[in-house]
C-alpha cells in the first residue's frame, strides 16, 4: 500500500467499548479459519498449533473471579500483531476444553477486557474500532501523558467489570520473541487505581496480576523461503543476490547470518549517509570514540543508536519537541505530535474552511505526515542489537531479524503499511505465569507520594523479569509442562 497524499482530518473521537456477547461468538467461530489462512504467492502459512504451560493456574483465577473472590488483571508480552489471535484462542478454546475436562464449569464468556492502540483503526480502517468495541476493547492515546477519557473507562472496567482486564505492557510489539522491551509503569498505575477504587466502595477482593508469556515456532524451518525474502531485500537494497544453495545443506543458519549481517551493515551505511546529509547540525562521531576499533558488536549498536536518534531528532526539530526521554518515549510524544496537525481537534468542522484555510490545513498534515516516518523508521528498531541472533541464531531469530529490515525497506520504498510475508506455518506457546498479588503491595505505594513511585516501579519491574525468565525457559526447557497440544483446525 502506498502513500497517498494526507489530508487534514476530523478529530479522533474515543470509541467507548460496547462488548456484544453474538460479536464475540462470531469471533470465535472464524478464529481458526483466521490463524491458518495467511497466503503469500509462493507459500500458504500460518499459525497450526497452540501449546499452553500452566493452563489450569489461568483456570482457577477465573474460576475464582467468576465467583467475585478476586479481580484479575492478565500482562502479555506483545511479539507480534498475531498474538491478540493466539490469547483468543487461549480463551474460545484451551481455557474451556480443559475446565469442562476437569468439571470446573467455568461460566461463558471466557474472555476479557482489553486496550487498544487507537491508531491501529487509522490503518486498519474504522470497521476495526467497530469491531473492538464489540470484543471490550478500549481506545488509548500512546502518546498522551494521561489519556483520561480512556482511563476512566478502563478503571470502571478493572473495578466494576463481568470480565477481567488483559494489557500489553510493552506498549507495542517488537519483533522479537527473545526480547522484552521496557515496560511502561501504566499497567502498574491501573492495577493500584484498582486497589484504590475497590478500598474507596470497602471491597475486599484482592487484586490479581498474571504475566502471560509468548513464543512462536516454525513447524518446519522454512529456509527456502527466508531464502526468497533475503534475495529480495538483497535486490531492492543494491546487493548482489546471493543463496544458501540446497535447503539440505549441513548449517544453513550460518549462511542466512552472514546474508542477514551483510544486508544489516548495508542498510546502517545507507541510512547513515542519508542522515549525515540531511540532519543538519547533529554530531556524527557522538559515542563512537569511547569503543574499541575491534569491537564490531558494539560498535555496529552505537552506529545504530545514532541513526535512531537523528531520525528522531529530524522529526523533533519539525514539531518543536525536546529531544528526551527514550526512544519508545521520544516516538510516542512524536505520534501525538503528528496526530495534532493532522486530526485538527482545533478545527472539528472542516467543511466550514474556506479553499485557502482548507489547502493550508492540508499543508500542515502533509508534512507532518512526512516528518512522522522519520518516526516509524525508528518503531521497528528499538530492541535491535547485533548480538541478538549471534547468541542464538535459529530460524525464528533470523527470520525476525530478515522481517524488521523488510519493514524497513518497504518504508523507504513508499509503503505506508508493509504487508510483511509469512514464511512458513507455525506453532505459538503461551506460558501463564505465577499471579502477583497486587493488594499485598498495597501499603507501600498508600503510604505517600514516593513510596507510590516506588510500589509502581517494583511491580512492573517483578512483571518485566517474569516474562523475562519465561524466554529463558522457553529457550532452555522447550515442550516441558505443556497441555496436549491444541490444533487450530479442532
Amino acid at each position: 500500500m502506498s502513500h497517498d497524499r494526507q489530508r487534514a482530518q476530523r478529530p479522533l473521537e474515543f470509541i467507548p467499548q460496547r462488548f456484544n456477547r453474538l460479536v464475540l461468538r462470531c469471533a470465535h467461530w472464524v478464529l481458526p479459519v483466521v490463524m491458518r489462512v495467511r497466503m503469500r504467492p509462493w507459500l500458504p502459512a500460518g499459525i497450526t498449533q497452540v501449546d499452553v504451560t500452566n493452563a489450569e493456574g489461568l483456570i482457577d483465577l477465573y474460576q475464582q473471579f467468576q465467583a467475585g473472590k478476586i479481580r484479575l488483571i492478565m500482562a502479555f508480552r506483545h511479539v507480534e500483531v498475531d498474538d491478540p489471535l493466539s490469547l483468543l484462542f487461549l480463551f474460545s478454546r484451551v481455557i474451556p476444553r480443559l475446565a469442562d475436562e476437569r468439571g470446573t464449569g467455568l461460566q461463558y464468556p471466557i474472555h476479557a477486557h482489553f486496550l487498544y492502540d487507537r491508531g491501529m483503526t487509522l490503518w486498519a480502517g474504522d470497521w476495526l474500532g467497530w469491531f473492538f468495541a464489540r470484543l471490550g476493547g478500549i481506545p488509548v492515546h500512546r502518546g498522551r501523558p494521561l489519556d483520561r477519557v480512556a482511563l476512566r473507562a478502563a478503571r470502571e472496567l478493572l473495578a466494576h467489570g463481568n470480565l477481567p482486564f488483559i494489557i500489553a505492557p510493552e506498549g507495542a510489539t517488537n519483533g522479537h520473541s527473545g526480547i522484552v522491551s521496557p515496560l511502561a509503569p501504566g499497567l502498574a498505575q491501573l492495577s493500584f487505581w484498582c486497589v484504590q477504587d475497590l478500598r474507596k466502595e470497602n471491597r475486599t477482593e484482592p487484586v490479581i496480576l498474571v504475566p502471560i508469556g509468548i513464543h512462536y515456532r516454525y513447524v518446519t524451518p522454512p529456509w527456502a523461503s527466508l531464502d526468497r525474502l533475503l534475495s529480495q531485500l538483497e535486490a531492492d537494497t543494491g546487493l548482489a543476490v546471493q543463496s544458501i544453495g540446497s535447503t539440505a545443506m549441513p548449517h544453513p543458519e550460518q549462511v542466512c547470518y552472514q546474508r542477514i549481517c551483510q544486508l544489516g551493515e548495508h542498510l546502517l551505511s545507507q541510512m547513515e549517509q542519508f542522515y549525515q546529509r540531511f540532519a543538519h547540525g547533529k554530531s556524527s562521531t557522538r559515542w563512537l570514540s569511547d569503543i574499541a576499533p575491534d569491537d564490531s558488536s558494539a560498535r555496529f549498536d552505537a552506529r545504530l543508536q545514532i541513526v535512531l536518534d537523528r531520525a528522531l531528532w529530524t522529526a523533533e526539530q519539525h514539531f518543536g519537541l525536546p529531544s528526551q526521554g527514550s526512544v519508545i518515549e521520544r516516538c510516542r510524544r512524536l505520534e501525538e505530535a503528528s496526530w495534532r496537525d493532522i486530526y485538527r481537534e482545533d478545527l472539528p468542522d472542516l467543511t466550514r474552511l474556506s479553499p485557502v484555510e482548507r489547502g493550508l490545513a492540508d499543508w500542515i498534515a502533509e508534512a507532518s505526515d512526512l516528518r512522522s516516518r522519520h518516526m516509524r523508521l525508528v518503531e521497528s528498531f528499538v530492541a535491535v542489537t547485533a548480538t541478538y541472533v549471534q547468541e542464538h541464531p535459529s530460524v525464528e531469530r533470523l527470520a525476525e531479524m530478515a522481517m524488521l529490515m523488510f519493514d524497513l525497506v518497504a518504508r523507504l520504498k513508499g509503503d505506508k503499511i508493509p504487508a510483511r510475508p509469512r514464511l512458513g506455518w507455525r506453532r505459538v506457546h503461551l506460558t501463564i505465569g505465577q499471579p502477583i498479588s497486587v493488594s499485598d503491595r498495597w501499603p507501600l505505594y498508600a503510604h505517600d507520594r514516593q513510596s507510590a513511585k516506588q510500589a509502581v516501579s517494583d511491580l512492573t519491574q517483578e512483571v518485566q523479569t517474569a516474562l523475562e525468565n519465561m524466554i529463558a525457559a522457553e529457550v532452555g526447557e522447550q515442550g516441558k509442562g505443556r497441555t496436549e497440544p491444541n490444533k487450530i483446525d479442532r
